[in-house]
């Protein structure tokens, strides 16, 4: 079959050896000294701009205005949190099917949910529970932006109760990656923290995720199933945080897939 250039380049880069999401075995992860807790700034506060909300055909993406800021965790620098997306499963006879793109010890989690740091990306995973009132407004929203191209401006929300509290986000795993959607490139540092972000079955299945969003501009084709099957590790080594590697909740994961451009970077 003949592509274009552009198109023959997208798939070479896609089948490289380092590709992302993985599948983590906990019994094979090393211990990592440096991998320190995170630091947050701007994250218990509003936003000064209005967040964008926006159905790009792929996934929900919500594009912040940049002031929050995340250090530590074995980083260099601190960085921008600017974007974060979504990623989810279908509704079925019984419940949900998982809709996360990385998995631990085989499991697949119920969504996946990755904040772009100014090309660092933070984010937070989801498990089926209680309702979540802190995304309601988030949820509420997406109605408006059903359909692919829509986007719609919304108030903002601070970054903080979007995500677990600080003190239990020190427990993760890193690995060198890539990005999930083409163009797949190499230059990702990806963490998936152990705890989770909880969400009601209502809040997922039943009223937004998997019923009130399309892949077309038609409303044809339901919006289900946006993730990337886990990639081959081949030889690369997963690292942890705690040097006693705790079993994560059933159900839970939580994300920071982090891009190393040179241009990202705030401070050298």
């Amino acid at each position: 079959q003949l592509c274009t250039q552009s198109k023959c380049a997208v798939n070479e880069e896609c089948r490289k050896e380092k590709q992302s999401p993985i599948n983590i075995v906990t019994n094979k992860v090393k211990y990592k000294e440096d991998l320190k807790p995170f630091t947050f700034e701007g994250y218990n506060t509003n936003q000064s701009s209005r967040w964008r909300i926006e159905n790009n055909g792929h996934t929900v993406k919500v594009s912040l205005s940049g002031s929050a800021k995340i250090g530590g965790g074995g980083l260099r620098n601190k960085y921008n949190a600017i974007e974060f997306h979504f990623h989810w499963g279908a509704k079925i006879s019984e419940g949900f099917s998982p809709g996360s793109e990385h998995s631990i010890d085989g499991e697949r989690y119920a969504m996946e949910v990755g904040e772009i740091l100014s090309l660092v990306n933070a984010g937070g995973g989801a498990y089926i529970g209680a309702k979540n009132e802190k995304y309601e407004p988030l949820i509420e929203m997406l109605n408006e932006v059903a359909v692919k191209g829509s986007q719609q401006n919304m108030t903002s929300l601070p970054l903080e109760s979007l995500i677990p509290a600080k003190e239990n986000l020190t427990r993760y795993y890193r690995y060198s990656g890539s990005l999930t959607t083409p163009n797949c490139h190499q230059a990702v540092v990806w963490t998936i923290f152990q705890d989770p972000i909880i969400l009601s079955d209502s809040q997922v299945i039943h009223r937004n995720f998997s019923k009130k969003l399309y892949f077309s501009k038609d409303e044809t084709l339901h919006m289900t199933d946006n993730f990337r099957p886990v990639q081959p590790l081949n030889d690369r080594i997963v690292y942890y945080s705690d040097v006693s590697v705790v079993q994560p909740p059933a159900k839970a994961l939580l994300v920071v897939p982090t891009l190393i451009y040179i241009l990202s970077l705030l401070f050298q």
